[in-house]
């Protein structure tokens, strides 16, 4: 089973330290949502792991500390980051998308079959695609390169409701088909029903870790959490 272990990690911008030394893990099979407000360090937290910035502290990948790899390396191990903004290339088409990140074991069966809407429009450029479309574009490629993490941020961003529960619900089966699964979300709740293990960041620090069932049920402590209520930080 897949195991990632992040200790200690910070991250910095600018010499300004955003990130200050967190603790989180993701494990097969689970969903680990990582909430909080804007500037809270959720992103920057993802791009330390991915290698997008440079990162202190230890990243261990199935029991190997992969910290010192590149973005690259990092992705050949099985870290694939599903950054902000649905970055496609937009004159190629939806099977070009996948085509280029398809792992030698992989099929796009795989991913037509998690997202088969996409099968209709796997000739159509994927600059052509609506804003839904090309999210399940970015994950579905992702999926292709046969990753042992998946790393989401922020895929809910200026979607209408019924294609975020789609999303969703198509992150969940990730996880259900054995994936590990680190989780940025704006939409709290929706995070929360589909999460096993939930962290909440505030000024760059893990204020909660548990599990997402327990902080779904009680949003007036989740409210108190993104506003930093020390109270509700245990």
């Amino acid at each position: 089973m897949t195991s990632l272990e992040i200790k200690g990690l910070k991250v910095s911008r600018g010499g300004i330290p955003v990130v200050r030394g967190i603790d989180l893990a993701a494990r097969s099979g689970e969903i680990s949502v990582v909430l909080g407000s804007n500037g809270a360090g959720k992103t920057t937290t993802l791009e330390g792991i991915s290698g997008v910035i440079p990162a202190a502290g230890d990243i261990v990948l199935d029991g190997e500390n992969i910290a010192r790899s590149g973005a690259g390396a990092k992705a050949r191990r099985g870290i694939r980051h599903v950054e902000q903004g649905r970055t496609i290339f937009p004159q190629m088409t939806t099977e070009e998308n996948l085509r280029v990140a398809l792992h030698v074991s992989a099929s796009l069966d795989e991913a037509y079959g998690l997202f088969p809407e996409l099968v209709q429009r796997r000739q159509v450029k994927s600059g052509m695609l609506s804003g839904g479309e090309q999210q399940m574009l970015v994950i579905a490629r992702a999926l292709v390169g046969r990753p042992k993490v998946i790393m989401i941020d922020e895929m809910s961003s200026g979607l209408a409701p019924v294609i975020v529960n789609r999303l969703m619900n198509a992150v969940r089966k990730l996880a259900d088909g054995g994936m590990a699964v680190i989780l940025v979300e704006q939409f709290a709740a929706l995070a929360l029903e589909i999460g096993d293990r939930a962290y909440v960041l505030r000024r760059g620090q893990v204020v909660y870790d548990g599990g997402c069932e327990a902080l779904r049920k009680d949003p007036a402590r989740l409210h108190h959490l993104y506003l930093g209520d020390s109270t509700a930080a245990a």
